[in-house]
């Protein structure tokens, strides 16, 4: 018995032992799945922190589809002013403009140069120009981009008010901005005689002319901003301070940055056809206030709509002659309403305002011109707005008086004490209580109509009653 208890011992103890080698297998390779498992977690983890979209560089997309104006300016500003402080990596201004102000310009370009995020100018879509102050803009930017079918230059310099400036005039300012124009395109590495040339003999140069120039004006032609990305990933540009950055723009994130509302507003303001607008209604507004003081609401229009389209005028190639045609318009069909000139006045209005709308923008642009349909259109509207006025005055005219001694005349009322002739009586009328006198005797209650006034005393006379039997009799 003791040798086969000595046996199951033996027996028992090596099933005890594998048993154990195989827990302490199980938990090995336990710890191993879970060590593995923990790392795929992580890797994983990073992964998916690298493919965060808040993770991936910004792209700052702005559009300037204005003219070149204190407000465009600012608007440009604050999104390179934006992309610097939230460390963006590119910022693209998408331009179409016709021109605008130099001193504006220069604004821009200022900030272009001194923004510590690189700038791309990109002139399109196709079809879209960057044309006068656009150019300048187009050639200061980091990297010049150009749509097909879109042309750039014609940056001679003009007068603020559009006409003509003298020989000598004309030359300083010319030779002013063709050597800034010299400044920006030596400095960019573009083509330094194009960009004179584009100043001082008007030129223009198509997409394909300002690449294939040599140098050129422009880096590159891609068709639309997904083009424009891909084309510019790991290219390396150089700041205008001579240091060199690699962009990287695959798979970035593109935030598109909208004007404000003030800034939309003055844009807006700077349409010819919107000045025009704002211009005549303040004329007629104050016109109608001095006419009829105390209304208000005329003289607050009219003087905010003035000051709006001297903002435009300031900006606008405006013809002051043109101008004045059509501030001599508006005063002759305003005195058409207060005297009479069986139409005379009307006619001469409506003449000059129309040579005046026709002569007021000095510009070739199609962006500035306003156009016959829009010309005879606020022509029909001032037409209008007058003949109505000049309705409700002549109107007014012909209206029986209702205050004072002319007003009582015609008014009925009843005799209170009798009336005998050279007798001062009483009766009520008008609400109130008058001495009155007859030529003939009145009876007390008897209805009256007053005939007359004097003084205080009023002279009345039977009511005659209104209808077929008192017109017969």
């Amino acid at each position: 018995r003791c040798g086969v208890l000595r046996s199951s011992g033996r027996r028992v103890t090596v099933v005890l032992g594998a048993v154990a080698m195989m827990a302490s297998r199980v938990i090995l390779t336990t710890r191993l799945v879970a060590f593995a498992l923990v790392l795929w977690l992580c890797s994983w983890s990073s992964g998916a922190q690298t493919d965060d979209p808040l993770d991936r560089p910004v792209i700052h997309v702005a559009q300037v589809d204005a003219l070149i104006h204190p407000a465009s300016a600012e608007f440009v500003t604050q999104t390179l002013d934006a992309a610097d402080a939230a460390g963006s990596a590119l910022v693209v201004l998408v331009l179409r403009t016709p021109g605008g102000l130099v001193d504006s310009t220069r604004d821009i370009n200022t900030a272009i140069i001194r923004s510590r995020t690189p700038v791309v100018v990109f002139v399109g879509p196709s079809g879209a120009r960057a044309a006068s102050a656009g150019f300048l803009i187009t050639i200061a930017a980091d990297i010049a981009a150009m749509a097909p079918g879109t042309h750039i230059g014609a940056a001679h310099p003009v007068g603020g008010t559009g006409q003509p400036m003298d020989e000598t005039m004309a030359e300083k300012a010319a030779s002013d901005v063709a050597a800034y124009a010299r400044s920006l395109a030596g400095q960019r590495g573009r083509n330094v005689e194009l960009a004179e040339k584009a100043v001082t003999d008007s030129e223009s140069f198509t997409e394909a002319e300002a690449l294939s120039a040599t140098p050129p004006l422009i880096d590159f032609i891609v068709d639309d901003l997904e083009e424009l990305l891909e084309t510019l990933d790991g290219r390396m540009v150089t700041r205008w301070d001579g240091g060199t950055e690699i962009l990287r723009t695959a798979g970035a994130r593109v935030e598109h940055i909208e004007m404000n509302w003030r800034q939309r507003l003055l844009s807006a303001v700077a349409h010819p056809q919107i000045a025009v607008l704002l211009f005549s209604l303040g004329t007629l507004g104050l016109t109608i206030e001095l006419w009829s003081p105390g209304a208000i609401l005329p003289g607050v229009v009219g003087g905010l709509s003035l000051l709006l389209a001297f903002f435009a005028f300031q900006i606008l190639p405006v013809n002051y002659v043109g101008l004045l045609l059509v501030l001599f318009g508006l005063v002759l069909l305003v005195l058409e309403m207060i005297t009479t000139s069986f139409g005379a006045l009307a006619v001469g209005g409506a003449v000059s305002m129309v040579l005046g709308l026709v002569m007021l923008i000095d510009s070739p642009a199609p962006e500035f011109q306003l156009g016959w349909g829009f010309i005879l259109a606020v022509l029909a509207a001032m037409g209008a707005a007058v003949s109505l006025l000049a309705r409700l005055g002549v109107r007014a005219q012909f209206q029986a008086p209702v205050t004072g001694a002319a007003g009582m005349v015609n008014e009925t009322g009843e005799v209170i004490d009798a009336i005998v002739p050279g007798v001062v009586g009483r009766v009520l009328t008008h609400g109130e209580i008058w001495l009155a006198t007859a030529v003939q005797p009145l009876d007390q209650g008897e209805r009256v109509r007053v005939v007359g006034i004097d003084g205080m005393t009023l002279t009345v006379s039977p009511e005659v009653p209104v209808g077929p039997e008192s017109e017969g009799t």
